[in-house]
């Protein structure tokens, strides 16, 4: 998108986000219970750049030229519901990627990824989902979105059971990835997943292909945290199911597909701020994925 389109870009963003109305879901997600960072995370690279604000309610990923930063969950989890408020980095972020994800630890791991990826000044930055199955990714759907996620919290949260797997950001489902296992398709249900977030350095992909350069003067880039929800099955590496599968609030049947009205709104992100969808790429994939045969309005 043109700088010189920034200024209608942003008035669609203004009366698309006027025009939602805020009706009650059936099977919205429980609403995440803020907690401290330390209760359920911990930092794994370069602790001097994590800054903890309010006794750790909040904290900041800081990246500069020398090194960005990261943190985990202390615990695995088999199915759940997970999120983060974040607020990312204001300006000129070409190259700079925030992610928020879960994966496993093998070699075919599984993976549920968040990924925001910077841009130049007065340009939208994209959120890029992904899903990895078996060590099997390939899978990325591209969005604007229709706020400025560097102004204010925001809130992105994946539920993950037996039968799918949804990213919302502030309640609105932005992607569902079925099970598919009846055709073929490989669906995360036996490997435990860690949560990730991470600030760093990717501008040899990032930004138009790696062609936007991260432009140091900028830095430090920082990305702030809150809302630190966790609400899953924790097990251990070698777990193969839940102990609690079946009876959790997430396994029952309001949450095993999206509702009439998050079909809609998931139909208005798809229509309106999509911009990538590996479904229906043609030229990298001749042949529509099983997965996505069963993705309505795909």
């Amino acid at each position: 998108m043109a700088s010189s389109s920034s200024s209608s870009w942003n008035l669609l963003r203004f009366l698309s986000a006027a025009l939602m109305v805020s009706t009650a879901m059936a099977a919205v997600p429980r609403r995440p219970v803020n907690v401290p960072f330390g209760r359920n995370y911990m930092p794994t690279w370069a602790f001097d750049h994590i800054k903890y604000i309010n006794g750790g309610s909040e904290i900041q990923l800081v990246l500069d030229k020398y090194t960005g930063t990261g943190f985990q969950s202390k615990g695995s989890y088999l199915f759940g519901h997970f999120s983060m408020k974040i607020k990312l980095p204001p300006g000129d972020t070409a190259g700079v990627v925030t992610a928020f994800y879960l994966s496993s630890t093998n070699n075919e791991h599984d993976e549920i990824d968040f990924e925001f990826l910077g841009n130049r000044t007065g340009q939208p930055p994209i959120l890029q989902t992904n899903v990895f199955t078996g060590g099997k990714g390939d899978r990325e759907q591209r969005i604007y979105l229709w706020f400025d996620p560097s102004q204010a919290y925001h809130t992105y949260s994946v539920l993950w059971n037996m039968y799918q797997i949804v990213f919302f950001v502030d309640d609105v489902p932005i992607r569902v990835f079925k099970n598919c296992k009846d055709l073929g398709v490989r669906f995360p249900f036996n490997q435990p997943m860690k949560i990730y977030s991470s600030l760093w350095n990717a501008d040899d992909w990032a930004t138009r292909g790696g062609l936007e350069k991260t432009n140091w003067a900028n830095a430090p880039f920082i990305a702030q945290y809150q809302g630190f929800h966790v609400d899953g099955c924790q097990a251990s590496v070698e777990a193969k199911f839940c102990a609690t599968q079946g009876r959790m609030w997430w396994d029952q049947n309001e949450f095993r597909d999206l509702d009439a009205y998050q079909w809609r709104r998931l139909s208005w992100v798809r229509q309106k701020w999509t911009i990538y969808n590996y479904c229906t790429d043609r030229s990298r994939n001749p042949v529509m994925p099983p997965e996505c045969k069963r993705d309505r309005d795909v």
